[in-house]
């Protein structure tokens, strides 16, 4: 029979590092209540909720690396909102936003999840930040628990598939 390991929604005893662009700070502060509720839904203590803010998306993945170098986070959820416009910066901060938050994650081996907005216009940004399509920072922080819960189970298992193998 195939082992089979998933993550939960169980967000009790998990440390958990919020990363916010203010810039947008109308839409990411929609993002940031929704990730809250996820939290606090999920069992995430409000003193192992830790919000750090950059000025923009572009600066979330320095902030993600300086706080995973410095402190053990369970996971960091990355929230920001970039809308396009009239030039290639759209395109610029979204992508590097969005590699250099992948790239911490592996070199960190903890879960970052990006939880950046890269919509066409304002309207889609408030449909995503707890408008008709729900709420973003909600999703992201549910998918931190899960991930957090899954590296735990991994470390667990391959543990305890150590000790078997030393028997």
């Amino acid at each position: 029979m195939a082992n089979e390991i998933a993550g939960n929604l169980d967000g009790g005893k998990l440390r958990i590092g919020l990363v916010v662009s203010q810039f947008n700070e109308s839409i990411t502060a929609r993002l940031v209540t929704g990730a809250r509720e996820a939290a606090s839904i999920h069992g995430v203590a409000e003193g192992n909720l830790t919000i750090f803010y950059t000025p923009g998306s572009f600066e979330l993945p320095a902030v993600a690396s300086k706080i995973l170098g410095i402190a053990q986070w369970d996971a960091i959820v990355a929230l920001g909102c970039v809308i396009r416009g009239e030039t290639a910066h759209f395109d610029f901060v979204a992508s590097e936003a969005a590699r250099g938050l992948a790239e911490i994650a592996r070199k960190f081996a903890t879960p970052v999840i990006f939880g950046v907005l890269t919509t066409e216009n304002m309207d889609q940004a408030l449909a995503r930040s707890g408008g008709a399509l729900g709420n973003k920072g909600f999703d992201s922080m549910e998918s931190a628990i899960k991930m957090a819960s899954l590296y735990r189970q991994i470390d667990a298992f391959s543990t305890s598939n150590k000790e078997q193998r030393e028997k």
